[in-house]
């Protein structure tokens, strides 16, 4: 797509760089305070709705020229409630627009909604908290979209596909099964990760069709189609209401965030009140890094200064427990150094992750890029994509990824000459085998191992996550996978609707005994320190590799690692379609904790040898008595 004529890109950036956090709509029952930045304009208007009808003009304030490329208005008594858009004049011509720090919207978000924010906060707000972890290795976190968790049939949740499902207290499915909240506290994740929360531009309010939401319109303003009222300010209650839900019962709240493009190029609003700034162009087009018509220009000072001021608003305002970047290679590493900063100011708990790669090759040089390894010492975390590939040709391809089975193990760091990867710590490395992208694993592993007996590909799922939950680093498990999550063999669901992508409930009672197999591998990693390491040093001191067979790797944890109560800790992976024996330096006194059929933290059968022999495509862990 071609720029715009007038192009915001030559002013000089210092210059019009703004410090302040006055931008936006600010309004209490006295005054309403507006701010917007629009440095090439000639002139800026503010249009006033008296409610969100086509034929609801109020009036039209003109607003003054502020300093550095803004331009403000003071507004005397209460207008919460009434609607408006600016309207940006570039000699004669002029667009009628949204602001990028818009924080209230009217039906699809044709109108900004001026609002008092305080008079959104639902009951005990006040007393609200984030969940506080030591370090992000605590954190085992849980994919989930909003529709997707509740709008099956037999979710037993009233208020499906909305933000108020995450309310409904003990609620079960047909076979007496729980669902909903109760479920996810049952399974004992620590963080729940939302796909995009914040208002996307595929889908109608009304129609509520469906959509994962990786294509935003407005950043700081919660999705509509998750309210039970569109229209008005209800999103923001009930988006509340979720986190104070989740809050209750210990769990934290991650969202997914995609600050890399926006929905529209030449008709966003980025674009309407700053032609040609906040995007990156080649020549006179928009490149296109993300794959979706054009990439944000994160390294501009007013770009950098909208995320940061964007990701800060969701943490104070909304309480969020951490933030996924969507796309991060397309982020400047300076930006993501300055996000961290700002969040660990508000909370050192709040969490950051993300993906380090982009779609397509942008237009950002590769030394600015937050690639692997440019995280290191930054406190961002980035998916390890290479151990997931690992685990997977290790399993469903019988390919020996022994070596990069052994660097995911320790966390990505630098533990020897030859286990040496992207992270400097283990909290650098965020451990998964499947998420919302490409196929769930249980389709991807019926669809490569069908021919095998539907008891041995449940064991190739287990044996998958027990990896990911026994390894240093940070655990992430797609949400349904404890119950072989299907999306009948749809890798890219994006639009696929609620039947495709919604968690079938009545898996959770047909594949119990795997539910409960994770449930005890969670349970492990929260009481066991030894799992979440995070110092390099540390682990390179208690995390010792033995010789193992063909296709299979062995690990202890020893010396009360990282003040575990247990003295030593045996870990044994066997990727093989055989039994595999793995050889101790020295006869031990063994109690086996996880097997392939039980796993937990109580010793169910112990023995004396030298040699622990592990059953096909299966786990062993086993605490030295």
């Amino acid at each position: 797509m071609k720029a715009d004529k007038i192009d915001a890109r030559k002013i000089d950036f210092q210059e019009f760089f703004y410090e302040g956090g006055d931008l936006g709509v600010d309004c209490n029952h006295n005054r309403t305070n507006i701010r917007i930045w629009a440095p090439v304009a000639d002139k800026v208007d503010f249009l006033i709705f008296s409610d969100d009808c086509e034929d609801s003009l109020h009036s039209i304030r003109s607003l003054k020229k502020g300093v550095n490329g803004t331009w403000k208005l003071k507004l005397s008594g209460d207008w919460s409630g009434y609607y408006y858009l600016f309207r940006i004049h570039y000699g004669e011509r002029f667009e009628d627009t949204l602001d990028p720090y818009a924080k209230a919207v009217g039906l699809n978000s044709e109108r900004g909604l001026i609002i008092n924010l305080s008079e959104t906060n639902p009951q005990g707000w006040h007393r609200d908290k984030r969940k506080k972890i030591e370090n992000p290795a605590e954190a085992i976190i849980y994919e989930l979209h909003i529709r997707d968790f509740s709008s099956c049939d037999y979710s037993g949740m009233k208020q499906k596909g909305t933000y108020l499902a995450f309310t409904e207290e003990g609620v079960i499915n047909e076979h007496g099964e729980k669902t909903g909240i109760a479920h996810l506290k049952e399974l004992g994740i620590t963080h729940v990760h939302l796909l995009p929360v914040f208002d996307f531009g595929s889908v109608c309010d009304q129609d509520r069709n469906y959509n994962w939401g990786y294509d935003p319109f407005l950043y700081n303003v919660p999705e509509g189609s998750y309210a039970s009222d569109p229209t008005d300010e209800t999103r923001i209650k009930e988006f509340k209401s979720l986190v104070k839900s989740l809050h209750d019962n210990d769990i934290g709240v991650i969202i997914d965030v995609v600050y890399n493009h926006t929905y529209h190029g030449k008709y966003s609003v980025f674009q309407k009140i700053a032609p040609n700034y906040f995007y990156r162009f080649v020549d006179d087009y928009f490149a296109n890094g993300s794959g979706c018509g054009n990439e944000i220009a994160t390294e501009r000072p007013m770009v950098r200064k909208f995320i940061i001021d964007s990701v800060c608003y969701w943490a104070k305002e909304y309480h969020i427990d951490g933030f996924r970047f969507d796309l991060m290679g397309l982020i400047d590493k300076k930006t993501m150094k300055m996000v961290v900063e700002a969040l660990h100011k508000i909370d050192s708990s709040i969490i950051i992750y993300g993906e380090p790669w982009t779609a397509l090759d942008p237009q950002l040089d590769w030394d600015k890029r937050m690639n692997k390894g440019a995280q290191k010492g930054t406190k961002v975390a980035l998916f390890n994509d290479d151990f997931r590939n690992a685990i997977k040709d290790s399993l469903i391809r019988s390919q020996e990824k022994k070596w990069d089975i052994k660097k995911g193990v320790v966390g990505a760091i630098g533990y020897d000459h030859g286990i040496n990867n992207f992270a400097y710590k283990t909290t650098e490395a965020v451990n998964y085998v499947s998420c919302h992208d490409n196929l769930t694993l249980w389709d991807e592993i019926s669809i490569a191992q069908s021919h095998l007996s539907k008891e041995e590909r449940i064991k190739m799922h287990r044996l998958a996550q027990a990896v990911i939950l026994t390894s240093q680093g940070i655990p992430f498990i797609q949400g349904g996978s404890e119950f072989l999550r299907t999306k009948h063999f749809n890798g890219n669901s994006y639009d696929a609707g609620d039947d495709c992508n919604r968690l079938k409930w009545k898996r959770k009672s047909k594949h119990k005994n795997t539910f409960e197999y994770y449930k005890g591998l969670i349970k492990l990693r929260k009481k066991h320190p030894a799992f979440k390491m995070t110092d390099p040093g540390q682990v390179r001191r208690h995390l010792q590799f033995i010789n193992a067979p063909y296709n299979a790797v062995g690990f202890k944890l020893m010396d009360h690692a990282n003040g575990d109560s247990w003295k030593e800790i045996l870990v044994l992976y066997n990727f093989n379609r055989h039994w595999s024996k793995f050889y101790l330096e020295k006869e031990k006194e063994l109690g086996i904790v996880v097997d392939d059929q039980r796993s937990g933290t109580e010793i169910f059968n112990s023995f004396k040898a030298n040699n622990v022999e592990v059953p096909p495509i299966s786990v062993m862990v086993l605490k030295l008595l």
